[in-house]
């Protein structure tokens, strides 16, 4: 498989991502669209750092950057989510009007 092999999943994936964030009214489904996206990202890294840095490791070592941080970005998002339920009792994005006077 070459790198343009790659690429395109890579694309696919983010497209799928981005069409997810955009469309969803559920709070969850915009964060799944967002993840895709990071997945996407990373699927890049590797790629590159495969097909032309064969034997370095930066291209993984950023890829684990972006895990953690989407994996802490997760961890914020569904605390948000809680609290906005809680309060709201639902998790539709239309809903959230918190900042209306």
């Amino acid at each position: 498989m070459s790198l343009a092999h790659y690429l395109a999943v890579s694309g696919l994936l983010f497209s799928v991502g981005l069409f997810g964030a955009l469309t969803r009214r559920n709070v969850i489904g915009i964060l799944m669209g967002i993840e895709l996206m990071f997945n996407a990202a990373n699927l890049n890294l590797a790629a590159f750092n495969r097909f032309l840095h064969p034997v370095g490791v930066a291209g993984n070592a950023v890829s684990l950057f972006i895990m953690a941080v989407a994996a802490a970005e997760i961890v914020v998002g569904l605390a948000l989510v809680m609290a906005i339920y809680r309060n709201l009792n639902t998790v539709y994005v239309e809903d959230m009007n918190l900042l209306k006077g």
